[in-house]
């Protein structure tokens, strides 16, 4: 039996507690920020790696990207919010280049109220399996 979609959600629920513990830092410096969003980072590539092999493992052998990957998780039901799953892969790509920190401003904001509870669910979901 293929396990690499559990060694890969033993992964993100590491970082998730660290994402989770970031987050709830009040007045966070941007260089609390800066370390939210990259724990940010590694949640989305374990999440997505995660659905990746998981629906390997599943049986579907065509997913070779992000996009691919929460495309066919929300077809089958895995994830909830297929266009916010979308918008968070924007986000996670716009992350390797910030530069401004208004734009930290605006990927924290959403992290904290939009994606951490996108992950949650993923978490969630993952962790009953």
């Amino acid at each position: 039996m293929d396990i690499r979609w559990k060694q890969r959600f033993s992964n993100f629920v590491k970082v998730f507690e660290h994402l989770k513990n970031a987050l709830e830092i009040q007045n966070a410096d941007i260089y609390q920020k800066a370390g939210a969003i990259q724990f940010f980072e590694m949640c989305f590539e374990l999440a997505w790696n995660t659905l990746k092999d998981f629906l390997e493992d599943e049986g579907f052998k065509e997913i070779k990207s992000p996009r691919a990957a929460i495309k066919k998780a929300f077809e089958i039901g895995l994830i909830k919010s297929g266009h916010i799953w979308l918008k968070l892969l924007e986000d996670r790509n716009l992350t390797s280049h910030i530069y401004d920190d208004e734009i930290v401003e605006v990927i924290e904001r959403s992290i904290r109220n939009e994606y951490f509870s996108i992950l949650n669910e993923f978490y969630e979901y993952f962790k009953s399996k």
